[in-house]
């Protein structure tokens, strides 16, 4: 503890002497935001790049076609790790398992439903990245327009209990001083008056 606040007090005894407006090391006029510029490229490119190296080369089969297809079926189906990613896209440890499977499937000669039903049969509907309409899946495919039909008729209430509320207002005259202050201020003689006045 005794050395960090040794070399704090170093710092800040570097700056005193230096001044308050002065920096601690010299940087070129513009070196900040040209490195945080380049950062940001190379993190783009690696978040872009990560799905391209998600099907790694010891996984391929020989076979375009049936590669091809593991592929289509991998791109079905959601990895069970991460957040609503293909297994296709992931580089999940699980993701790369169920590639594995999914490729090992094929090659014994089931077709592309009976390895989906494989894989569902094991992990569930979940594993599906669009989940077939189920009375138990129903929820998640009514869901949406039935918020949006409530919001709907909530706003359609809240609208017309609105215009009753300015229509029952309007029938209401005003008295003589409010008619006085309206046509003072129509005329723009109204004077500024305190807000008892």
């Amino acid at each position: 503890m005794k050395k960090f606040f040794c070399s704090l007090s170093f710092f800040c005894s570097l700056k005193r002497r230096a001044g308050a407006s002065a920096p601690l090391a010299y940087a070129p006029r513009g070196a900040g935001r040209r490195s945080a510029a380049w950062l940001a490229v190379l993190a783009l490119i690696s978040l872009l790049s990560a799905p391209a190296f998600a099907v790694l080369p010891d996984e391929k089969l020989a076979d375009p076609a049936m590669e091809a297809r593991a592929r289509e079926i991998s791109k079905e189906l959601r990895c069970l790790v991460c957040q609503n990613q293909s297994i296709d896209d992931s580089n999940a440890d699980l993701a790369r398992d169920l590639r594995v499977l999914v490729r090992e499937r094929l090659v014994a000669g089931d077709s592309n439903d009976q390895v989906l039903a494989y894989v569902t049969d094991r992990y569930g509907d979940f594993v599906l990245l669009r989940p077939p309409l189920k009375s138990y899946t129903l929820v998640l495919w009514a869901g949406p327009f039935a918020v949006l039909l409530i919001a709907g008729l909530g706003t359609a209430l809240y609208l017309r209990r609105r215009r009753q509320e300015v229509e029952a207002s309007a029938g209401i005259p005003l008295s003589d001083d409010e008619e006085a202050r309206l046509q003072a201020l129509l005329d723009g003689t109204a004077e500024k008056r305190g807000p008892g006045a």
